[in-house]
Formats: structure tokens, C-alpha cells, sequence
């Protein structure tokens, strides 16, 4: 059954991002919106790495980039290729659009704390439309 699930997702990734490409191998999506850099501090800028939010493929549901390094922070969050943004707010790091690896509510300023899990405390702090080399 599980292996069902992941080849529907991997599916259903294939399919989206075939239908962001025009055939000449740039990205409509990307062109049409440029990528939101985020850095993602752990406990207070103990560490940090880059996240970057991508095209969106269906309503609040968009590609997700994560640093590598990022799993130094919350292992496992490396494997994170979607975001999923809720009606209320809260945003979802998933590696199949639906499992979230890590929750995050909206923070006062410009950006996002995390409440699930409840340890190691993240935030997500816009950083532009820059890409950064985490």
C-alpha cells in the first residue's frame, strides 16, 4: 500500500512539472513568479539554512527546495519537496503533498514558527526573492 503511495506521488510530481514546461526547457511557472527565499533558523540562529518556495502546481500546494544541510536542524526535513499552505495560515513541509514533516504558524513580522514537531523550535524567515547558496 505504501509503495502505491509513493508512486502515485512521484506521479503526480512528474505530471505537475511537465505541465509547468513549454518545451523549451524554462520554466512557465518560474517565469511567471519568481521563487520566495526563506532562511530556516533552528533555536534562536543556533543554525540556519536556505528553503526556497517554488511554483505553485494546484491552490496552496507549491515545489519546495531544501538545503541539504537543512537536516542538521530537523532530520529528515531534507526529503521536503512540497509546501502546503492552509486556508488559516499555517504552512506544511511534505515530501508527498500531504505527510507533513513539519508544521509552521504564522510568526509576528515576516515569517513562520514551527509548533509540530513540538522540538527542535524553527522559524522561517523571508529573505527575498534571492536565492542563497545554503
Amino acid at each position: 500500500m505504501k509503495a502505491l503511495s509513493v508512486l502515485i506521488a512521484v506521479a503526480a510530481l512528474f505530471g505537475g512539472v511537465q505541465m509547468f514546461h513549454d518545451g523549451s526547457g524554462e520554466s512557465v511557472a518560474n517565469e511567471a513568479a519568481p521563487s520566495n527565499s526563506y532562511r530556516l533558523i533552528a533555536n534562536g540562529d543556533e543554525a540556519a539554512c536556505a528553503v526556497s518556495r517554488g511554483a505553485e502546481i494546484s491552490d496552496g500546494l507549491s515545489l519546495l527546495t531544501v538545503a541539504p544541510k537543512c537536516r542538521r536542524l530537523l532530520p529528515g526535513i531534507e526529503q521536503a519537496k512540497f509546501w502546503r499552505e492552509q486556508n488559516d495560515g499555517t504552512v506544511a513541509f511534505s515530501a508527498n503533498g500531504t505527510d507533513p514533516i513539519v508544521t509552521f504558524a504564522v510568526a509576528d513580522g515576516n515569517g513562520y514558527e514551527s509548533y509540530a514537531p513540538a522540538l527542535p523550535l524553527l522559524s522561517l524567515a523571508a529573505t527575498g526573492d534571492k536565492k542563497s547558496g545554503d
